[in-house]
Order: structure tokens, then sequence, then C-alpha cells
């Protein structure tokens, strides 16, 4: 079913989906959480943002991941901007896959306050991205990794161009390291 809102037609399947996710976030979030086994990060990017057209720019972000887990599952929130003055702030849901001892995979989703200053239009100030990291696990836990990511509003306002990120992370041990 469809209705019109200042003249863009909304789906009531699409903004469902978007409070199903914000309200199981927020759930996950109360539960006691179970302390993890690895600690927590101060993560460091740099990168491309809009990486798929002819508008890229230079993206800075700073990201906290907690150490503590809800079924092996880990929150985090972070800070971006781009050299086009956009900037936005994002919390969201990560989970961490092993190859071995060394190779860590992370695919996450995030819900996002943007603002898009002088950079891409993306249709409204709040915002979904999803994608994902890999990265190399030093001995001293610290991880250099890249990580791709989309934002989109996912039709929830007009327009809908959504982005891609590209950007080397580097993330460091914030709590004392597991032996």
């Amino acid at each position: 079913m469809h209705r019109r809102i200042n003249g863009v037609r909304k789906s009531r399947t699409v903004k469902l989906a978007a409070v199903v996710f914000a309200s199981a976030c927020l759930c996950a979030m109360a539960i006691a959480p179970a302390r993890a086994e690895e600690p927590d990060f101060f993560g460091f990017s740099a990168g491309g943002y809009d990486v798929n057209d002819d508008q890229t720019a230079a993206e800075f972000r700073v990201e906290y991941r907690s150490d503590l887990r809800f079924w092996r599952v880990m929150p985090f929130v972070g800070l971006a901007g781009t050299t086009d003055e956009a900037i936005y702030g994002f919390a969201g849901l990560g989970l961490n896959f092993y190859l071995g001892r060394r190779v860590v995979i992370q695919p996450n989703a995030a819900l996002v306050g943007y603002h898009e200053g002088n950079g891409k239009d993306l249709g409204g100030e709040f915002q979904f991205r999803t994608g994902g990291e890999i990265a190399w696990r030093f001995d001293n836990w610290s991880r250099l990794g890249v990580a791709f990511h989309h934002i989109s509003n996912a039709g929830i306002d007009d327009p809908n161009p959504g982005t891609e990120l590209l950007v080397l992370t580097y993330s460091v041990p914030f709590t004392k390291v597991p032996k």
C-alpha cells in the first residue's frame, strides 16, 4: 500500500522495515550484555566518499567499537566528514568472523544522521549504512583493514541516490587486550 507525502509516493513496507530495524537495534542494546573475549577499539579511517561516480570526495572517520556483545553482535558509534563538508554520525551493530587467527571479516549495519554540506544530496537527514570490513589482526590486537559501505535512505525520502564509501581503517585496542 502506498500514500503520497510531499508529492512523493511512500511505501508502508519500507517505513515498517525502518521502524523494525531501529527497534531491533534499541532492543539489542537494552539486553544485559556479556563480556567479549576481545577489547574494544578506536578506529580511524580515511578514503573515498561517493566512489561510484565522478563527484568523489575524501572521507575521514573515527569510530568506537564496544567490547560488549549481544549474542556475538557488537555495537559501535562513529562520526565522519568529507572534503565536501558533508558530515554524518552513525550507530549500529556488527559481527566479527575470523578466518584463522589474523583475518577478521565484519559485516555491519548502522543508522545514520546525515548533513550534506556541499556534498551529495542523499534525500534526507535519516539514512542507513550497510557494508563490511576485512582486516588483518596484529599480535597487539590492532587491525589494519579495508571497509566498503553503502549509504542510502532506502526509499524513505526522495531523491534516493545512495553513495558508496571505500576507506582504509586502522583500529587500536582501547582496553586491556586478552592474553
